[in-house]
This record gives structure tokens, sequence and C-alpha cells, in this order.
């Protein structure tokens, strides 16, 4: 008797196309996603990808120029050189981690044993990169210029407070020095400290960086799960039999399809304009910097996630058929496009994938309004993303639908 239910268990689970793509599928595609985001692929001697650092070189002289041939040949740093005005607004909108600046004097300060005047300008949205970039420019700062620096600086003060001193003296001095490297390394690092500032400053009309993820990115992935299941609705109505009745109507089958999507639409803004709200209420975002970027954004978001819906339902031809595939589509949409990681920590690959994804575009819209306090000029792009995103699935959706419309009934 038991080995019969079993067996009947059995037989029922492997004939539910959906229970098994669930099953085993899903957790399939997650652990592979999951092992490129966190770096858990090709063994120990995976290469990390490098870290694409701007630099100013303002001084423009031979020590600036050998600093930066020496980063050049590091494999965890690749280098881009922009003007100081250009690179800064590009960190600022969020496009690289930083921009290194040689400010002028630089030259100087090493012939003088002075401060070095050098500066990271950089993102503080991505702090993980900007600790393993600091560390690696301070090794290599130590090492390419750091014991000339030194000795700069202690014939500076040699000549200002023994200048009777014979050569031969000062140079058993260096030895010393270079023979110990606590004295010459606590000399190097105090002048050669790298000046840290966020482009982004800190204020009260800054949203927190964890809260506008949290937000941003499950607000999305939760509103893909309610309008595909609002976009179920027309397969309930055609197992009920209601939308063979329609289709006998005046009513065109597109007529069903774009009322299907405007009630999908508004659900969708009602639903992302209470989620901000609740944010505002309780974890204090300021919702309030940029209305109108809001407002923008939240259409565009809108739209781009009803059309998302209405495609699904349009190639599905049931509930269960529908069900199956969107818990599929929206698991690994919000796995590449940032809604469950974050994306600066993905390689390389995965973030260029990541725009395939209506998550990564709103994400990123409603980073820079909240974070980056961009003006709406520069979301603009991303809004339309958005609608181009919303456009081509109802175009698509549209053609799909008439040529199903008949299987569906």
């Amino acid at each position: 008797m038991i080995q019969t239910i079993l067996k009947k268990d059995l037989k029922l689970f492997f004939s539910d196309k959906k229970a098994v793509l669930l099953t085993f599928l899903m957790p399939i595609l997650l652990i592979a996603l999951f092992a490129f985001a966190f770096g858990g692929t090709g063994g120990n001697n995976r290469e990390a990808k490098p870290i694409t650092l701007l630099v100013s070189d303002i001084d423009n002289s031979l020590d600036s120029k050998s600093v930066l041939a020496s980063l050049d040949t590091l494999s965890t740093i690749k280098l881009i050189h922009k003007d100081i005005i250009e690179a800064t607004d590009l960190v600022r909108k969020g496009d690289y981690v930083g921009v290194l600046i040689f400010e002028k004097g630089f030259h100087d300060s090493i012939a003088n044993g002075g401060k070095l005047p050098l500066e990271l300008k950089y993102d503080s949205a991505r702090e993980i990169e900007m600790g393993m970039l600091q560390s690696v420019l301070m090794q290599n700062l130590m090492s390419s210029i750091g014991e000339k620096a030194v000795k700069a600086k202690m014939n500076t003060y040699f000549e200002t407070n023994f200048s009777g001193v014979p050569s031969g003296i000062k140079e058993k001095v260096f030895s010393d020095m270079d023979s110990g490297d606590t004295g010459m390394n606590a000399m190097m690092s105090n002048d050669m400290a790298l000046k840290m500032t966020s482009i982004l400053k800190e204020d009260k009309k800054q949203g927190n960086l964890g809260l506008i993820q949290a937000v941003a990115g499950t607000a999305i992935m939760m509103l893909l799960f309610s309008i595909a299941g609002i976009g179920g609705g027309l397969l309930d109505e055609k197992d009920a039999g209601t939308l063979k009745r329609l289709l006998y109507s005046p009513l065109k089958p597109t007529d069903i399809l774009f009322g299907k999507m405007g009630a999908s639409l508004v659900l969708a803004i009602l639903q992302l304009v209470v989620m901000f709200v609740f944010a505002w209420l309780a974890f204090d975002l300021p919702i309030f910097n940029d209305i109108p970027s809001l407002i923008l954004m939240i259409l565009a978001t809108a739209f781009a996630v009803s059309s998302f819906g209405i495609f699904l339902v349009s190639i599905a031809k049931s509930r269960q058929q529908l069900n199956g595939y969107s818990t599929i589509i929206i698991m690994l949409m919000s796995a590449i496009g940032g809604s469950m990681v974050p994306l600066f920590i993905m390689p390389a690959i995965m973030q260029k994938i990541a725009v395939i994804s209506v998550n990564y575009w709103g994400i990123q819209g409603f980073f820079d309004i909240f974070w980056r306090n961009l003006p709406l000029t520069d979301i603009l792009p991303k809004m339309g993303v958005l609608l181009g995103i919303g456009l081509g699935m109802t175009l698509l959706s549209v053609r799909l639908f008439k040529r199903n419309i008949l299987k569906m009934v």
C-alpha cells in the first residue's frame, strides 16, 4: 500500500512540469548566478577583474608620469585618463569608482620632501572597491616614490639644521634607515598619506545607501510578481469562459489586452507609491527631494513592469504555466539586475548582462534620485530605456496575443 501511494505521488509530481522546473531548474539557475556574482567559479586561480580608475594628471611631470606608468603595470587596476572636470562628473554619476588627481606641485613636493598633493575622489556607494583600491595605490606609491621622497626630506632637514655634517654621515644615516624599515616607513606614511574625498557629500537630503538598495531592489522585484499575478486574471477569464464572450462582443483582442495593461499600470503606480511612502514614514527615505524626477521614474518603471506582465500573459497558455514562467524569469531578472545582490560586487560579465533587466534600470534610476541627487536631465536616459523596454514588450505582446488568442479560447 505504501509503495503504491509513493509511486502515485512521484508520477503526479513528474507529470507537473511547473513543479519539476521550480524544484530542480530554479535552484540550479540561482546557484549558478550567485556563484558568478560572489566569484565562486574558476577555483583559486581565478583572476579578479581590474578596478577601472580615472586619472587626472594636472602636474604632468616626470614624477607623476613615472607613478602612472608603474600603476599601469598592475593587473588589479585599469587607468583611464580624463580631464578633472569630466572625471569628477563621471564619478558623481556612478560611472566610475573614483579619480586619482596629481595636483600641481607633485614633482616639487617630492624634490623638496614635502607632503604630496595627491587626492583620490571617490564614490562612497562603492566602499568595498575603494578599500581594495586604496590599499593597492598606497603600496605602489610607497615602492615607486617613497624612498626618493623621504631622502629628499632628510636632505632638506640636514641642510637646514646640520649644514656642516659631512656627506659620509648622511649616507650612513640613509643606509641605516634602509636596513631598518621602521623609520623609513614611518616617514613615508606621514608624507604620503592619500587624501580621500567623497564626491557625494552626505547631507540631510541624501538617503541611506543600504536603505535605497533595499527599497528600490525589493519594490521592483515584488512589483514584477504582483503584475504577473494581475495579468494572469486574463487566463482565469479564459478558464471561466469570460474571454470567449468578450471576443464575441465588439471589442478587439488588443482592446482586451490594453485594458489589462491599463489596470496593471494603475496598480503598479499605486504599489510603488505606497512602498516609497512607507519607506519615508518608517525609515525617513527622502522622497520629497526631487518630486518631478521621482514621479517620472515611478511612471517609467510601472510602464516597463506592466508591459512585462502582459508579455508573460501573451506567451502562457494557462495560469499554471504563467506561474512557472513568471517565477523563473522574475527570479533570474532580480538576481542579475541588482535586486538580490548589489551590482558592484558582481564580476564584469554579470554587470554587462544586468542591463537586459528591468530591475537594473529601475534601481539605478532610484539611486540617482535618492543617493546621487542628480538633476532630471541626467536621469532621463534611464527613464528612456525603461520606456523603450515597455514599448518593445508591448508591441511584441500584441503580436503574440493576436496569434495565440484563438488557441486560448
